[in-house]
């Protein structure tokens, strides 16, 4: 059985979201960390290539695995292969800390991603079995600097940064969160009390609290063009690969 897709401009273009350099850039990182595996056992039926854009293809459309098959010429079973190992190849790494830390000001903010595994998803305020994922993005360039392992989408995101392990890549950097952060040590807007009006002033600071956090719901919604995270299908860490790989897709989109 033929296949359609082939890792060329046109279909790289149009399914991945990645112009073909970008593809090659994240072609080359999949090599240098072992896509290709060690050797010496049964060979993969397609390219390395043609396996990343497979890859790429499924975070991005979000087609079950009997629907890729025939558009890559190869069995439902040997694509479950494919994305089971290149899958945490894709994964972006956190960013060190930078020289420059004091001049940085990042953002973070959980979303909540539909997840059809009961062990990471919990009933969530969107009405669906849902995990939270933290994501932090830097707010000059807009890409995203670390994700966190996602966690059950009934707990608040106070909650689940505490229990992240990202504010280990926060030290020295002044991180922006909304008012669901309060008592985080990130930086939150004012907040309203009982009786007592914000100051002139403190209505200043949040106005421009909310313009600049507005980014990384923009950044939220860029990722969210790959399906994947509108509607996970994967299990375990599945979802954890799938948004380390969007986060580093959208970097390479947005950085080239």
């Amino acid at each position: 059985m033929a296949g359609v897709l082939r890792a060329e401009r046109v279909w790289v273009e149009t399914f991945t979201g990645l112009r073909m350099r970008q593809f090659d850039g994240l072609l080359k990182v999949v090599r240098e960390r072992g896509g290709n595996g060690p050797g010496g056992g049964r060979p993969w039926c397609l390219p390395l290539a043609d396996r990343v854009l497979l890859v790429a293809v499924y975070y991005r459309t979000n087609l079950t695995m009997r629907q890729l098959a025939p558009l890559f010429g190869v069995s439902s079973a040997t694509v479950c292969r494919v994305i089971q190992r290149l899958g945490p190849l894709l994964s972006l790494e956190p960013t060190a800390r930078p020289a420059d830390a004091a001049d940085r000001l990042w953002i973070v903010d959980g979303t909540l991603i539909p997840v059809r595994d009961r062990t990471t998803a919990a009933s969530s305020r969107n009405y669906r079995f849902s995990a939270n994922a933290q994501v932090i993005i830097d707010a000059d360039t807009r890409l995203v600097v670390a994700t966190a392992q996602p966690a059950p989408g009934n707990k608040t995101d106070a909650h689940v940064w505490r229990n992240s392990g990202l504010d280990r890549y926060c030290e020295g950097v002044t991180v922006l969160g909304d008012g669901a952060y309060f008592d985080t040590g990130l930086v939150v807007p004012h907040r309203k009390r009982q009786r007592r009006p914000l100051l002139p002033g403190e209505e200043a600071d949040n106005a421009e609290h909310r313009r600049v956090r507005t980014r990384v719901e923009h950044a939220f919604a860029r990722m969210k063009n790959y399906k994947i995270l509108r509607d996970c299908r994967q299990h375990g860490d599945g979802l954890h690969h799938a948004v380390q790989a969007v986060a580093y897709m959208h970097n390479l989109a947005l950085a080239s």
